[in-house]
């Protein structure tokens, strides 16, 4: 017990063992050891008792961290982008365009930002594996499908009968999406036909690509149609209202009478003629029906489509009767025992 008598003995002891003593007793170390191996414990020992203490401090920063400050900017630029699908090389520009202003270091990889949009954003990875090429996209939230595969190439677009859905021009819901991308005639077409050419050609089934991936509920098939000087093609608000390109009616109508197999078969076309009337001009098919340039006489069978339909008037019908016929054509490949109309020089499946 403390008391006045020896009040100043115990402070005196408690300066020593506090204070006076733990500086001896680091001196004496410090010339029984060495200096610098006193000075590297004691170091040692320091940066031990700070580790503890401050372990969020001492630990390495998740990697995310280094997106903390630009965080919301980065975000908020690809919420109001006007995309929502982007190659691998698209996001790359972005992260150069916007490295500086964001304040990433360099040590920031592309690969690291796509991890922190994947992980702290809406962004996704899909693939589509064609039979030689996968196409990799990143998207941003939920996608529609067109947009997705539209982004194939810059000058792809919907044709034969996933235009025909979208026209409205069918009750089906195809499960089959037709990806178009036009490439350049190789060679000049023949100026002359010979009706036995003619008759072999149609007498195997249609040819049909073979470049199919599947994607979900969907199948995508991608084709390469020749010379048509991306004729006829429009962009318009797809069913979920992002924007889509496509062939319009009237090419829509030419392209499912050449490849009828691309559209569900020939009923599912002169199903299509007949939703056509009051959307398409006869004139306008006709016109581009001469531009495209096709060897086969296929205004044969646009006119017989649109005289079968029941719903287009003679003199409509005309435009196409007046084009000389000089050959007997097909309606469709490979077709047994068909029909035959006189009016226009054309065989067609029987119950048509």
């Amino acid at each position: 017990m403390i008391t006045p008598k020896n009040f100043i003995p115990y402070s005196i002891y408690t300066i020593w063992y506090l204070y006076i003593k733990p500086v001896v007793i680091h001196i004496t170390t410090l010339f029984k050891i060495g200096f610098p191996y006193y000075l590297t414990n004691f170091m040692l020992v320091g940066i031990s008792i700070y580790t503890y203490t401050n372990k969020v401090m001492i630990m390495k920063k998740p990697r995310q961290l280094r997106f903390d400050a630009a965080k919301s900017d980065v975000l908020n630029l690809f919420r109001d982008h006007p995309r929502r699908v982007f190659s691998f090389s698209d996001i790359q520009q972005i992260l150069k365009k916007n490295r500086e202003y964001w304040r990433l270091t360099k040590s920031t990889t592309l690969e690291n930002f796509i991890e922190f949009l994947t992980t702290y954003g809406r962004l996704s990875r899909i693939e589509i594996s064609f039979p030689n090429k996968t196409m990799t996209r990143y998207v941003w939230g939920a996608t529609p499908i067109y947009e997705v595969i539209l982004s194939w190439h810059p000058a792809s677009y919907l044709s034969h009968f996933t235009a025909v859905y979208l026209h409205d021009l069918t009750e089906q819901i195809p499960k089959t999406i037709y990806l178009n991308v036009e490439q350049l005639r190789k060679s000049p077409p023949p100026k002359r036909l010979d009706q036995a050419n003619i008759d072999a050609a149609f007498k195997r089934s249609m040819r049909k690509s073979q470049t199919v991936a599947q994607f979900g509920d969907f199948e995508i098939c991608l084709l390469n149609s020749m010379g048509g000087l991306n004729l006829g093609l429009v962009e318009a608000d797809g069913p979920e209202g992002q924007k889509i390109r496509l062939t319009n009616v009237e090419r829509t109508l030419i392209d499912i009478t050449v490849r009828p197999g691309y559209a569900g078969g020939v009923f599912e076309v002169l199903k299509a003629f007949k939703n056509a009337q009051g959307k398409i001009s006869i004139n306008r098919l006709t016109a581009m029906l001469k531009k495209l340039g096709y060897v086969y006489p296929y205004h044969q069978a646009i006119g017989f489509y649109l005289e079968r339909s029941g719903v287009y008037n003679e003199s409509s019908i005309e435009l196409l009767r007046k084009i000389e016929m000089r050959h007997d054509f097909y309606l469709a490949h490979g077709m047994k025992d068909p029909e035959y109309s006189k009016d226009w020089r054309l065989f067609f499946p029987q119950g048509l």
